[in-house]
């Protein structure tokens, strides 16, 4: 798949926005959002491990999971659903253990585009200028990228296996 992330990060403001499209239906990206079978197999950068305390992907659930890297080092992030309207959007917050005290508030848009493919437009509001180039900083970028080429793959093989 050739659909690359985009990534705005402006200058002083306290949020960074993305688009990506995705060559499959937007049932199915929202379904690779929502189940927290299909997330352990592609959110975050390759390479890392990862395990779900809790993942409820509705209105008023929340998530707890942890990344481990290769060398042991753990990485916990947490949140709240706030919004989530089936295949369309979702607002969560979202919170690295790592930087207590320091929560975004993210939305994301799953938007129809025909022909069996769709938009993931998404918009994160950081506390503060300093908190929001923290993360812009700390290889967001790479790994979203890596997690979202991780879930072309998942959700290309179900196709695959699908056709069989």
């Amino acid at each position: 798949m050739s659909n690359a992330l985009k990534l705005t990060v402006e200058d002083n403001v306290p949020f960074i926005d993305f688009e990506r499209e995705f060559d499959f239906p937007v049932a199915e990206v929202f379904r690779a959002h929502r189940d927290p079978e299909l997330i352990k197999q592609w959110l975050g950068p390759r390479g890392l491990k990862m395990d779900i305390d809790h993942y409820d992907f509705r209105t008023g659930g929340s998530y707890k999971y942890i990344h481990t890297g290769p060398d042991g080092v753990a990485y916990t992030f947490n949140g709240v659903f706030h919004t989530v309207r089936e295949n369309e959007f979702a607002i969560q917050t979202f919170e690295f253990e790592g930087y207590p005290d320091v929560v975004s508030i993210e939305s994301m848009t799953f938007e129809d585009l025909g022909n069996g493919r769709c938009k993931l437009i998404g918009h994160s509001v950081y506390p503060s200028q300093e908190a929001r180039d923290g993360m812009a900083q700390s290889g967001m970028e790479g790994g979203m990228t890596e997690g979202y080429e991780r879930l072309d793959e998942l959700l290309g093989s179900q196709v695959r296996a699908e056709a069989r």
